[in-house]
């Protein structure tokens, strides 16, 4: 798996697509889930793009503190249903934290979990904030990086 820091300018409508195309498959008919994907939040967010054999099959996007929440963020964490066997979901989540440490300058993260995946971030050091709440119709919590 090979990983790259991209600005929104930086990206090229073909990887905007295929990015588009990967969240639009797993957040919306993966999880049946109906909602507004493009949010006009990808502008001011750096992209971690993973691919594989010249293909994108992991992804998240980072914000500076407060664009967000108060902390730096990483946000649409989202690997290829054929390739999360393979473990890229860990080498994402270490690629985005290292990119929010060396792009932001910051250690304070703050991530919206959705909920069953609470033990996998916390084997990236995640601690959960506060209650469980609703995004979009799915249980999510707050988690800080400990």
């Amino acid at each position: 798996m090979n990983f790259q820091i991209k600005t929104f300018e930086e990206l090229n409508t073909t990887e905007l697509y295929n990015i588009l195309q990967l969240r639009s498959e797993v957040f919306v008919v993966e999880q049946d889930c109906v909602y507004q994907d493009v949010d006009f939040k990808d502008q001011k967010s750096l992209h971690v793009i993973g691919t594989k054999n010249d293909k994108i099959v992991a992804y998240t996007r980072i914000f500076k503190p407060g664009d967000y929440f108060d902390n730096a963020s990483i946000g649409r964490v989202v690997v290829a249903a054929s390739e999360r066997k393979y473990g890229f979901g860990h080498d994402l989540m270490k690629a985005s934290i290292k990119a929010v440490k060396t792009y932001f300058k910051v250690d304070e993260i703050t991530i919206s979990a959705q909920k069953y995946l609470k033990k996998f971030y916390e084997t990236h050091h995640f601690i959960q904030v506060g209650e469980e709440y609703l995004e979009d119709g799915i249980p999510h919590i707050r988690m800080d990086l400990e």
